[in-house]
C-alpha cells in the first residue's frame, strides 16, 4: 500500500491575449489558464497524478484553492482503495453535504473536484502502463458502470442500460483500436476563426489549416457585426473552397430571437454546425432555436455545467451536436456518462477544446467513445487549436487533419514544469 504524500496545485496564466489568440464575441481578451494539481503518493514508482481546469485569467486562483481545499482530506490516505474503487473517490468529493451546498454539482467546486478525480484517474492509468483511453476501454463493462453516478437519471438511462451499451462496444473492438492507431481520429480547427484576427490573417490560416495540415472542418468566431460576420465566412469559404467544411461559434452572445434572426442569414455557406448561441443553461432556448434554424445543426455542451442539464437537453432535443469539455464537470465519471447519454439519444459528440491542456485531455474520452460506446467515426471530430502543446510532456499529434492517438500512460495532462515555471502567476507582478 502506498499513502498520498502532497497535493501540490499550480496557477498557470499564458498571455494569449496579447496576441487575440482566443478571442470571441463573449471572451475578447482571453488569457489561457490552467489551475494545475499534482498528487504524489510515497510509492516507488515516482508516479504522481495530474490533474487540471482550464480558465480565461483571472478567477484561476479561486479554483486552485479550491481544489487546495477539498483535496486535503486525502494527505495520508491510502491511494489503493481509491484507485480500486473510483466511486469511492467520487462519492467522498461529489456526495459531500458541504462542498455540494456550493452547488450543488456545478460551478467552481464541481470543477475543482474533476481536476482531482482526473488525477487519479491518471495514477490508476499509469500504473497499468495504459493510456486512460485504452484503460477505459478494456475495462469489463459492469466494473465501468460501478464506477458512474445514476442519481438523477434513471428516467434518460439506467445503469444496466449503460451495462448493455458497452457489452456491445466489446464486438469488433479490436479492428477499431487497429484503426484508431493507423489513422487516429478526425479533428477539426479554429486556428482561423478567432475574431481578433484581420481578414488576411484568417484567410492565410484557413488555407495552411485545412490544405497543409489536413483538417476537412474550419470553424469561425460570429456574432459580434453581421456585416463582418457574412464578409468574414465569404472569404473563409473562398479559401477552403467547397469540400471543406465550415461551422461557426458565437459563445452564447446572442438572446433567443436574436440568434434565430443572425443564423438565418448563414444558410447560403452550408454550415456543418453552429455553436453556443444563446446561454448555456437555457435548454428551452436552444430548442427553440434549433427547430427555428434547421436544417443548420445547433452544437452546444462546452459550458454545460453537470450531466443533470446534459439529461434536459438531450430530452427536449434542444441541439443536434452535443459537445463535452475536459475540465466544466467532475472529471472522467461524469465525462463517461455524458457519453452514453449521447449515445442513448443517439447524438453525435464533438468536444470543445483548445485551451491549455483542453485537446491532450479530451481525446481520450472520445476515443474511448469510438471504441466502446458509439464505435463510429461518423460526424464526429476533436476540436484543435495550435496552443501550447510544447508545454506538456505527452502533447497531440495531428496527422493529416487527425489526431493520433497518445501512446503513454496516463491521461496526457502532465506539463513539462521546467518550461512553463516562468508562466507561473504571482499576484501584483
Amino acid at each position: 500500500m502506498s499513502r498520498i504524500t502532497q497535493i501540490k496545485t499550480y496557477d498557470f496564466r499564458f498571455p494569449t491575449s496579447q496576441s487575440l489568440s482566443g478571442s470571441d464575441a463573449m471572451n475578447p481578451d482571453p488569457d489561457y489558464s490552467s489551475a494545475y494539481v499534482e498528487i504524489s503518493t510515497d510509492a516507488d514508482d515516482g508516479h504522481t497524478g495530474i490533474g487540471f481546469v482550464f480558465t480565461i485569467g483571472r478567477g484561476n486562483d479561486v479554483v486552485c484553492k479550491a481544489i487546495e481545499s477539498l483535496s486535503q482530506r486525502f494527505i495520508g490516505q491510502e491511494i489503493e482503495p481509491y484507485l480500486d474503487n473510483m466511486k469511492r473517490a467520487w462519492d467522498d468529493l461529489v456526495h459531500d453535504s458541504q462542498l455540494r451546498w456550493l452547488g450543488p454539482e456545478k460551478g467552481v467546486e464541481h470543477m475543482a473536484i474533476g481536476a482531482v478525480l482526473n488525477a487519479f484517474w491518471d495514477l490508476k492509468a499509469k500504473r497499468a502502463e495504459v493510456p486512460l483511453w485504452r484503460l477505459l476501454a478494456e475495462m469489463d463493462p459492469a466494473d465501468l458502470v460501478a464506477t458512474l453516478d445514476f442519481r438523477y437519471l434513471t428516467d434518460a438511462l439506467t445503469p444496466e442500460e449503460a451495462i448493455d451499451f458497452l457489452k456491445d462496444g466489446k464486438r469488433g473492438q479490436q479492428e477499431r483500436i487497429d484503426n484508431l492507431l493507423a489513422h487516429g481520429y478526425p479533428g477539426y480547427s479554429t486556428a482561423a476563426g478567432w475574431l481578433g484576427y484581420s481578414d488576411d490573417k484568417m484567410v492565410r490560416l484557413a488555407k495552411t489549416e485545412s490544405q497543409d495540415k489536413g483538417f476537412q472542418l474550419i470553424k469561425l468566431k460570429v456574432g459580434q457585426n453581421l456585416d463582418d460576420d457574412l464578409r468574414r465566412l465569404a472569404l473563409a469559404r473562398e479559401a477552403i473552397g467547397p469540400n471543406v467544411r465550415l461551422a461557426v461559434d458565437a459563445n452564447q452572445v446572442w438572446d433567443v430571437p436574436q440568434a434565430i434572426d443572425w443564423i438565418k442569414q448563414f444558410h447560403e455557406f452550408d454550415l456543418a454546425f453552429v455553436e453556443e448561441p444563446t446561454s448555456p443553461d437555457d435548454v428551452l432556448g436552444h430548442a427553440a432555436i434549433a427547430r427555428a434554424v434547421d436544417p443548420i445543426p445547433v452544437a452546444t455542451g462546452e459550458q454545460m455545467q453537470s450531466r443533470i442539464l446534459y439529461k434536459q437537453f438531450l430530452q427536449a432535443n434542444a441541439f443536434g451536436i452535443m459537445q463535452v469539455d475536459a475540465t466544466r464537470v467532475a472529471g472522467p465519471q461524469e465525462l463517461l456518462i455524458e457519453y452514453l447519454l449521447a449515445h442513448k439519444f443517439n447524438k453525435p459528440v464533438v468536444p470543445h477544446a483548445g485551451g491549455v491542456g483542453l485537446c491532450e485531455a479530451v481525446q481520450h474520452f472520445a476515443m474511448f467513445d469510438y471504441l466502446s460506446v458509439s464505435c463510429t467515426l461518423e460526424n464526429r471530430l476533436i476540436e484543435y487549436v495550435d496552443n501550447q502543446h510544447e508545454h506538456f510532456v505527452d502533447p497531440v499529434v495531428i496527422k493529416n487533419g487527425n489526431y493520433m492517438p497518445p501512446l503513454l500512460p496516463g491521461n496526457s495532462c502532465e506539463m513539462t514544469l521546467a518550461s512553463t515555471e516562468k508562466y507561473l502567476y504571482t499576484p501584483g507582478a
